[in-house]
């Protein structure tokens, strides 16, 4: 064996493994950037009430809801785009990378993010267009499924990821 495949094959041996964070961790992190999401949502809502001067929640409720979307929407993707960690990623020391491990770019960050929603947007809907008037039980039980699938899709992936890093090849590691 010469000099150069030993050397070649010591690199390989000796380069980090990629740690991916655990459920825990990313559970701990969703709860802290809903914390900090608070904040984003209510300065969001401060200035669309100033800009529309609304006095109530219900005035353009659907542009509202629409802004306030946006408006997250442009908190994650510019954090994701910037250094791949929002400040409650880094706190518990996650990124979000590209599956090569370069930073994602703008449209694999707002894809994400529209992603993110797959699961609950259709169960609110099917919750909303069912109604469970009087029976509250089931329209619970559906949403526990709605946030349980994306869990459970994670511990059955091999890079225990979760489906929408896998449809756009992106991933969280532990940086």
């Amino acid at each position: 064996m010469s000099a150069l495949q030993t050397a070649a094959i010591s690199k390989a041996d000796s380069a980090p493994a990629i740690a991916y964070p655990t459920l825990k961790r990313r559970l701990l992190c969703m709860i802290y950037e809903g914390m900090l999401l608070f904040g984003v949502l209510f300065l969001s809502g401060y200035l669309f009430d100033t800009l529309t001067q609304s006095r109530s929640a219900l005035t353009l409720r659907h542009v509202r809801e629409a802004w306030l979307f946006l408006a997250m929407g442009i908190y994650f993707v510019w954090f994701w785009t910037h250094g791949g960690q929002t400040l409650a990623m880094k706190t518990w020391h996650i990124r979000v990378v590209a599956a090569d491990g370069r930073p994602i770019t703008k449209q694999q960050a707002g894809l994400r993010y529209l992603l993110c929603w797959m699961f609950l947007l259709p169960t609110l809907a099917l919750i909303g267009w069912i109604g469970f008037r009087g029976n509250e039980v089931t329209g619970s039980l559906i949403l526990a499924f709605a946030f349980l699938l994306p869990p459970f899709w994670m511990k059955l992936d091999r890079d225990q990821q979760f489906l929408h890093d896998r449809i756009l090849g992106t991933r969280l590691i532990v940086a």
